[in-house]
């Protein structure tokens, strides 16, 4: 199926031979509503690499075919030093760790025997990276899933690793190069003893950066135990080793990314004749292609290899299931005779083109048990009117739910998390009961997943779809503005004021709160700059150690009232003031803004500097003389004046170089 899919789409590689189990039509109870999802397969257990290292006990290379000894390892304390990430391979749990994707039985033979062969070969100039690429929906998980499949079977896959945007640190190297060694250690256990001495040696080695952990605890422990007897055995009757990265485009750390693939070609350059090789999927993104586009790559456009026939294998058995256990359509049948029609299947292939997750995402709308207003037969011709690009089936499956209460704040949750949440984790966030998050979610399913019970994450079937959501020019009224991120943080402050701990909620909310600061602040404030004296405001509000009201900044500042008032209105998420009656303080709502605003290198064009501690101190003064001079009433800055002059002046002097001090002087009325 198509790439990046999340839990709906999930079919076994039929073309690999697995031992999957057919379970045809499976039926999810989610309360009171019935949710329809085609599966294929029963899918690996989580952790099963980890499980095998659990079971590896003393080594030695003479078991290996080598007389040499080696120290026995302890794998539980392997893994307990590496701490690898446990759904990041192929043997996940893809239900709720995404992609869940597979090849559907009978297709993709093509290009997964080409890979093959490109991995089998032992010829010396051969390639030792393969970057499979191709746009969005076209299947490229799916063919990474069936070839780490097909080489664990052999025995020669050293690890994998599946990227997946907004899932911690699946979406990070953080974490890359410890599971990828964990996972060499279970499916090579000779290279353990050298994983475990490159850490004993190197103290700081897992907080090294990824150069170094890659090195050490991959490259260089494999090119060691490759010259064993074992080994060196497989590899000249079998072929080499295959290490296969899903998903690189979908890697936020695009600086550590561009680091890895190019030391891993270094790698390879210094050492040719290593027996390893590795397979790359991605969608074409210049920061990738820019690296991976050159001799030591062989490139394969995936959209070479899309075949018409796979996608009408792939919509003949889905429709095949689906009158077996559809009502509906078995009565329409009896009357009408079969459906679709040849006709009708054939336009809805050659409209679908090559894409997995297009075929997908079009057969849950036709056959969407949940929709009561219309029948498959009805939905078929629609669907030949919809763009290939998906954007029109998301606008015309979000239309269903968009005037039920709460749509608009699920789905810009959903666009904008930084890690999926259960169903109960959305209503805690956003402090409404859970059934009104089924309700909104229950006729999206077409294009989004929801699990079987309430404390599962709830996830796209597809990573385009928060691209779709993100991107105004395409989304229109769904559209999921930034500035909802501050929405998100106050409730997560909000809810931490709670104090519930343990729940989904919590755990968020301690490792992505400033996240959702630091990704609203830029559009927020940028929504408000044009408004007269918003530089001087930010930066009054940003720099005063004592808050004060509306009319005390007007004052302070020599303007009105009525020019403080809209700025501050406008700052409504991350400022707190009664309005410009109330002689209350305005209120910063996070410590975080004033941290973002005195950083240059977050802030850019918002940046308060803190010279404008001198322009303060005047202000402050100016004030004070002129109240003195004209022996004026006190004002609601006047209380501050008298002793925030001497804080400003203070602060300008420990803060400034004289030379930014004399130039900041010269910007001062006499």
């Amino acid at each position: 199926m198509g790439d990046r899919s999340a839990p709906s789409e999930g079919v076994f590689s039929g073309a690999e031979g697995t031992n999957s189990t057919h379970r045809g039509l499976q039926i999810i109870n989610h309360g009171t509503v019935t949710v329809n999802n085609v599966e294929y397969a029963e899918n690996a257990n989580l952790g099963n690499i980890y499980g095998t290292l659990n079971q590896v006990s003393d080594r030695s290379d003479a078991a290996a075919g080598n007389q040499q000894h080696v120290e026995p390892i302890d794998p539980t304390n392997l893994i307990q030093l590496l701490r690898p990430i446990l759904d990041a391979s192929h043997t996940r749990n893809r239900e709720i760790s995404p992609p869940n994707s597979a090849c559907f039985p009978g297709t993709r033979t093509d290009v997964i025997r080409m890979i093959v062969n490109w991995v089998d070969s032992t010829l010396l100039r051969n390639t030792h990276v393969l970057w499979l690429y191709g746009f969005v929906g076209c299947g490229k998980s799916a063919i990474a899933l069936a070839i780490a499949l097909k080489f664990e079977r052999r025995k020669r896959l050293v690890g994998s690793f599946f990227f997946f945007r907004n899932t911690g640190d699946r979406s990070r190297m953080t974490r890359f190069a410890t599971t990828l060694a964990c996972q060499l250690a279970a499916a090579i256990p000779e290279a353990a003893p050298f994983i475990k001495k490159a850490v004993k040696e190197e103290p700081g080695l897992l907080q090294s950066n990824l150069v170094a952990q890659l090195r050490c605890l991959v490259y260089e422990p494999f090119k060691a135990v490759a010259k064993r007897v074992r080994l060196l055995k497989t590899f000249l009757l079998k072929g080499p080793f295959l290490i296969v990265i899903d998903g690189l485009d979908e890697c936020e750390d695009r600086k550590d990314m561009v680091t890895f693939i190019d030391d891993m070609l270094e790698f390879f350059k210094e050492h040719p004749l290593v027996p390893l090789r590795f397979f790359i999927t991605s969608r074409v993104e210049q920061h990738i292609q820019s690296h991976l586009k050159n001799g030591q790559v062989r490139l394969e456009n995936l959209i070479n290899h899309c075949s018409r026939d796979d996608i009408d294998t792939f919509m003949q058995t889905c429709f095949e299931a689906e009158k077996e256990q559809n009502p509906i359509i078995n009565s329409y049948i009896q009357k009408h005779g079969d459906w679709p029609t040849k006709k009708d299947k054939d336009l809805l292939v050659d409209h679908i083109g090559g894409s997995f997750i297009f075929a997908s995402a079009l057969f849950k709308y036709i056959v969407d048990p949940t929709d009561n207003q219309s029948t498959p037969m009805d939905r078929l011709p629609h669907t030949l009117n919809m763009n290939p690009g998906l954007d029109t089936l998301y606008a015309r499956t979000l239309s269903r739910s968009q005037d039920i209460p709460h749509f608009s704040n699920i789905i810009s949750t959903l666009a904008l998390l930084f890690e999926p949440l259960p169903i109960v984790g959305f209503a805690e966030l956003l402090g409404i009961e859970s059934f009104e998050v089924v309700r909104v979610l229950v006729n999206l399913q077409a294009i989004i997943h929801i699990p079987g019970t309430d404390d599962l994450p709830v996830t796209m079937c597809h990573t385009s779809l928060r691209d779709f959501l993100t991107t105004e020019s395409r989304s229109g009224r769904f559209f999921a503005p930034p500035k909802f991120h501050a929405y998100l943080a106050n409730r997560c402050r909000d809810t931490e004021k709670e104090q519930r701990s343990g729940t989904a909620v919590a755990l968020y909310i301690v490792d992505h709160f400033e996240k959702h600061l630091n990704a609203a602040y830029p559009h927020i404030l940028a929504n408000s700059q044009d408004f007269p004296y918003f530089s001087d405001i930010i930066s009054t509000i940003t720099l005063l150690p004592e808050p004060l009201s509306i009319a005390g900044i007007a004052d302070l500042l020599c303007v009105k009232a009525s020019d403080v008032s809209p700025v501050v209105a406008s700052l409504r998420e991350l400022i707190d003031s009664r309005g410009i009656d109330k002689d209350e303080p305005v209120i910063i709502r996070h410590t975080s803004l004033c941290d973002f605003l005195t950083s240059k290198t977050r802030s850019g064009t918002f940046f308060v500097s803190p010279s404008y501690h001198l322009k303060l101190s005047y202000h402050c003064f100016s004030l004070e003389l002129k109240h003195w001079l004209n022996d004026i009433p006190s004002s609601p800055a006047t209380g501050y004046t008298k002793w925030g002059c001497r804080y400003h002046l203070v602060e300008s002097l420990r803060t400034n170089s004289e030379q930014s001090i004399l130039a900041e002087l010269k910007q001062l009325p006499p």
